[in-house]
């Protein structure tokens, strides 16, 4: 089975501009089960006997021996239909994906889609199965940082926790937003058997809001399975896990259906992605946590919820098939590349401006890199950037998204408005060094 996989890291903020990390597809490979069929008996066995010892005497009735073999032959069909009945459901209904370590990188065995989902008790709810599966792979992050005052740095002090899941046991590897760690100076991570451990951070990155997470102490530590966020269908049962308000309610579980699969947010980070919707209930704290589907599959990264009043259920998550070649970039150098158009965007050129003006909606460029991509392509500062591939732009989140999928060198097509006139030009993408 050969999965393909979307991917791409960033676009392009006010001041700067963004990256991608190349496609990538993946060959599976799937197991099949073969049961006999419950009518089938085993064939009769033959005697035998060792060469050493000398032949059983026949039994005292003659033809017992065949009535033996005969009832033996109708137990073993009970207890094949048995088995059958029984087990059958729980190799059919039930996919094995897991996480290979590669190093520092991570491949993904992920089941087709529809495989099924995880095999609960009767008369209990799909979910029990999906918490208990996942549950312990869930951790709570706590972010310590000096409290700084006019008598200088105060005591290292919790400023804010979330959550996140482990994506690599066996070298304590965990993912979650880059908004939860961002500028700790030390992290305490939950792990579901009570332990309290040291993280580190491997590497994170505020234009995708994701982080990759590193502890030490892996006894005992059990990998996520991550599924595959390119099959998800509106109306999908799904599953959020974390720890909304810290520890005190940890491992939290939620349900809900995929509301859409292809909403974008105004904020820097989620607006390289077309995030995932959700009304599986999505609080403060639950940020990292994993979204699950009914295969106790990770399909995606709580990240955002709207908050404002008078809405409710409306939570978002990264999908992890966008998020891998982030999390892999940020597993194997710690940092990610972002393709850049390298040109400086000024944000209060909008819509009600444009019109008074006379001009089209797009990103105003306020500066353009000297010898960049942009420069060489003839774009100045004063142009109106309106597409991207013939894609409109209003504004640098747009254009970050725009860019999401696309990496340095790509060359791309920009539409600009200048003096009146249209113009389009080939830019062909640089890279923005410093990732902060």
């Amino acid at each position: 089975m050969t999965i393909y996989r979307e991917n791409g890291p960033e676009g392009e903020l006010p001041s700067a501009e963004w990256e991608s990390a190349g496609e990538e597809s993946r060959d599976d490979r799937c197991y099949e089960y073969v049961i006999p069929p419950a009518d089938s008996s085993p064939p009769e066995p033959e005697p035998r006997q060792r060469a050493d010892l000398p032949a059983p005497e026949p039994p005292g009735r003659k033809g017992g021996g065949v009535v033996f073999f005969a009832l033996l032959a109708f137990c073993c069909a009970i207890l094949g239909s048995f088995v059958t009945l029984t087990l059958a459901p729980e190799i059919y209904g039930r996919s094995q994906p897991g996480v290979i370590n590669n190093g520092n990188s991570v491949t993904i065995q992920q089941a087709a889609a529809g495989s099924g989902g995880m095999i609960a008790a009767e008369g209990e709810s799909p979910i029990v199965a999906v918490a208990e599966a996942v549950g312990e792979t869930v951790v709570g992050i706590a972010n310590f940082q000096h409290l700084r005052s006019w008598f200088g740095n105060g005591e290292l002090t919790e400023v804010s926790s979330g959550s996140g899941f482990i994506i690599d046991a066996a070298n304590g590897y965990i993912v979650t937003n880059n908004h939860v760690v961002e500028d700790a100076e030390d992290l305490i991570i939950s792990l579901a058997d009570g332990r309290d451990v040291q993280g580190i951070v491997v590497g994170g990155d505020a234009r995708t809001d994701l982080a990759v997470v590193k502890i030490e102490e892996i006894e005992g530590l059990r990998a996520a399975t991550l599924g595959d966020s390119g099959a998800l269908r509106v109306g999908q049962y799904v599953v959020a896990i974390g720890n909304p308000g810290g520890t005190e309610f940890a491992r939290t579980v939620t349900w809900g259906i995929i509301s859409a699969t292809d909403r974008f947010l105004m904020l820097e980070g989620e607006a390289s992605f077309k995030l995932i919707q959700t009304d599986a209930a999505i609080n403060p704290g639950n940020s990292g946590g994993p979204l699950v589907n009914f295969d106790g599959h990770v399909i995606g990264i709580n990240s955002a919820k709207n908050q404002s009043y008078g809405y409710e259920g409306m939570g978002f998550a990264i999908p992890i098939s966008d998020a891998l070649p982030v999390i892999t970039q940020l597993l194997e150098t710690g940092r990610v590349r972002h393709p850049a158009l390298e040109i400086h965007i000024d944000d209060r050129y909008n819509e009600a401006y444009a019109s008074y003006k006379g001009w089209p909606e797009g990103c105003y460029v306020a500066a353009v890199v000297t010898r960049g991509g942009a420069d060489r392509a003839g774009i100045r500062a004063g142009d109106i950037i309106m597409t991207v591939n013939g894609e409109k732009v209003e504004n640098s989140l747009k254009l970050t998204h725009r860019l999401f999928t696309l990496k340095p060198g790509d060359e791309v097509s920009v539409e600009y408005y200048r003096d009146g006139e249209t113009y389009t030009a080939e830019v062909t993408l640089g890279e923005i060094v410093d990732n902060g």
